[in-house]
């Protein structure tokens, strides 16, 4: 059983239920939306639902948790969130779902429309299997097996690492200084990115005006 006891989100939850959580994520500015995950796969959300964030294909908060079907029996084994909401996850086949908040195409789906239901990432991605992802305020960011990155959404700062400011619709891979290297973690800030290699080397761009990359500087790197 995981304790989740000290979030009001799940305050109304019976016992019953809370004994079969064993997997959970509590998000949204005042943490009032949560998913979670029963011992039997089985995947639930429940909260305020803004941008369509529990992915429930409405908009309509419920503070009863409900299923969601597409979810069920998927092993997640990566999940992050935005401050629009929008959510992403991995799952242990490698695909990629995600869903919420997409005014700045980080569903990945080449759209701004948000999505109400999870959605898999399929765009440049079907052919790798992906084990991490993560999410700055509105940008994505995706690790595959192989260790490339993958990067989408808002990059007004460069956070996607394309070498422009140009939002990016679909996952596009961040080469440059990765192009020939092994990526092993990676990390978002809010409008900023972060790769951690294979020999240890870590690597940084986006937002930088307050020297948060680590690069000696405060100018923006795309």
């Amino acid at each position: 059983m995981l304790d989740v006891g000290k979030w009001p989100v799940f305050a109304l939850l019976r016992p019953e239920d809370l004994r079969l959580i064993r997997q959970a994520c509590v998000f949204g500015s005042a943490g009032n939306e949560a998913l979670y995950v029963t011992v039997n796969d089985e995947v639930f959300s429940l909260g305020t639902n803004c941008s369509g964030c529990l992915g429930l294909g409405d908009s309509q908060s419920t503070i009863e948790p409900r299923r969601i079907d597409i979810l069920c029996g998927k092993k997640i084994v990566s999940l992050s969130y935005g401050t629009g909401p929008h959510v992403v996850i991995a799952t242990a086949d490698g695909e990629v779902f995600a869903w919420g908040h997409n005014g700045y195409s980080q569903l990945g789906n080449g759209t701004t429309n948000h999505g109400l239901t999870p959605a898999q990432v399929s765009a440049n991605l079907l052919s790798k299997k992906v084990t991490e992802v993560a999410c700055g305020s509105h940008h994505t960011i995706a690790l595959t097996t192989e260790g490339e990155v993958y990067a989408w959404g808002y990059n007004n700062s460069g956070q996607v690492g394309s070498g422009s400011t140009a939002n990016q619709p679909t996952p596009r891979r961040v080469s440059s200084c990765l192009q020939s290297k092994v990526v092993v973690n990676i990390a978002c800030g809010q409008l900023c990115s972060m790769a951690v290699l294979d020999n240890g080397e870590a690597y940084g761009w986006g937002y930088n005006c307050n020297g948060q990359l680590g690069l000696g500087n405060n100018g923006n790197q795309q």
